[in-house]
């Protein structure tokens, strides 16, 4: 193998896939890096799974555009491994193979009610409004009462969207489905519910005071769901980012209610857990709340008090979950592969040149700092195996020139980091003459023929 440089696939164009990909690029290793992407475009959950009106996620972009930017990892995009080629077809080609998927699915929300046609999953709402070309263009904002479920920044960021005024949302790359969706919207007050007291809540500071800043949107918090205990107060007392939270809520407890004159609203209600979704004639209509009492150890327990809210959707964001990749063991259980490392374990033993980073190794949890020491994690365990032998592909016709035949045989439209850059400009195309920066195509046949410079028809969703 110290003939040729080595040959790794990692699947997967997201943080956790680039971050990945520029540890071991930045390693005294002679390598090659393919980098797959099953959609046209690269960027992952910061494309598709970040509220269009976070500043943020440009940072974010930037970093990873400057990594791809460099030439020394190649972008395959609008490849799904599974389906335009097998998982185990891919292994044959590379010495080693990183899988860093990500979560794409919401959490399972199984309560009474929980079926009723008008119960979203977050996932979905989120790839709606960030346009995945995956997804469905329209999504149904009839319901004036709206709960939310999670008090995690993907719960603040559909409560947001849910609440802001579309025109309020035209300074962003949203696309014109989108808009239109947005502008149709019936939402007045939305409901978001968490089941522990304030020192438990998973918000970052920044997105919650941000969530103060939204133009005509009041903040409704209920003193009679503030309770502290000893867990409550060692949290506050150890953790400068529980106070600043606590301290936010605790503002919004106090402001004068004359004050709260806005046009929409978001409650946030605490010690408070989902038992029930109620309907009426098929269709939402309330939710069943139990109060719930901390229990010193940052638990909680029912109460036994019931309250109803009268809403007419509910979403759940309650945490995401991660989609097998056929061929690749997967615990469906956990929702990850199983790993020990970073290294992907079958039958208690480590597979020789597989593995697996980001969400997809370690659960959805964590921000953007775990995803990369995650990743350095892993890749020290590849550079490790790679130095003792441990693996090497099973045919003498690697890389990516292997992998291009057989997709072009199959007639599969790949797309490439040029394309993007083509994608790019179109999208800011049709921004410029409206002042926006961008408007996001959705339409996958249209993402794949700019990228590739063939003639299209325009279609944007």
């Amino acid at each position: 193998m110290s003939e040729r440089p080595l040959q790794v696939a990692v699947i997967g164009a997201g943080p956790a896939g680039i971050y990945a990909s520029d540890i071991l690029a930045k390693s005294d290793v002679d390598v090659q890096i393919d980098l797959y992407e099953k959609l046209p475009a690269p960027y992952g959950l910061v494309r598709y799974g970040v509220a269009p009106d976070h500043p943020r996620i440009k940072t974010i972009i930037n970093a990873l555009y400057n990594v791809l930017q460099r030439g020394d990892i190649r972008f395959v995009g609008n490849v799904e491994i599974g389906k335009d080629i097998t998982f185990a077809e891919l292994h044959e080609h590379y010495d080693a193979v990183v899988i860093a998927t990500g979560a794409d699915k919401d959490r399972p929300f199984t309560i009474p009610g929980s079926d009723l046609p008008e119960v979203y999953g977050a996932a979905d709402f989120v790839a709606w409004y960030d346009g995945h070309p995956d997804y469905p263009r329209t999504w149904p904002l009839e319901a004036k009462e709206v709960a939310v479920i999670g008090v995690g920044n993907v719960a603040l960021d559909v409560a947001r969207v849910l609440a802001k005024h579309a025109e309020d949302m035209m300074v962003t790359e949203i696309s014109q489905n989108v808009e239109e969706g947005l502008r149709a919207s019936k939402v007045t007050d939305v409901h978001v519910f968490g089941r522990r007291g304030p020192a438990q809540v998973k918000f970052t500071p920044m997105e919650l005071r941000e969530l103060g800043q939204v133009p005509d949107v009041d903040i409704i918090v209920y003193p009679e769901d503030f309770e502290y205990d000893e867990g409550s107060e060692a949290a506050m007392a150890s953790n400068k980012m529980t106070r600043q939270l606590t301290n936010i809520l605790t503002d919004w407890v106090f402001q004068d209610p004359e004050e709260l004159t806005a046009s929409h609203r978001i409650h946030i209600h605490l010690l408070q857990q989902p038992v029930e979704v109620l309907g009426e004639d098929g269709h939402v209509s309330g939710i069943r709340m139990e109060r719930t009492r901390l229990t010193g150890d940052q638990g909680v327990e029912g109460t036994g008090e019931f309250m109803d809210y009268p809403v007419q959707a509910v979403y759940t964001a309650t945490g995401y979950k991660s989609s097998a990749i056929a061929d690749a063991p997967f615990d469906d259980v956990r929702g990850i592969v199983p790993n020990a490392g970073g290294r992907v374990i079958r039958d208690g033993e480590p597979i020789p040149g597989m593995y697996a980073t980001g969400w997809i190794k370690r659960g959805p949890v964590g921000l953007i700092g775990s995803t990369k020491s995650d990743a350095k994690e892993t890749i020290d365990n590849l550079i490790t195996d790679y130095q003792a032998g441990v693996f090497h592909a099973t045919t003498e016709n690697v890389g990516w020139e292997a992998t291009k035949e057989v997709l072009d045989e199959r007639g599969v439209r790949y797309t490439s980091w040029a394309g993007w850059g083509l994608l790019e400009e179109f999208e800011k195309s049709l921004g410029e003459p409206v002042g926006r920066e961008r408007i996001k195509v959705v339409e996958r046949e249209t993402m794949t023929a700019v990228s590739r410079g063939e003639e299209h028809d325009g279609k944007l969703y």
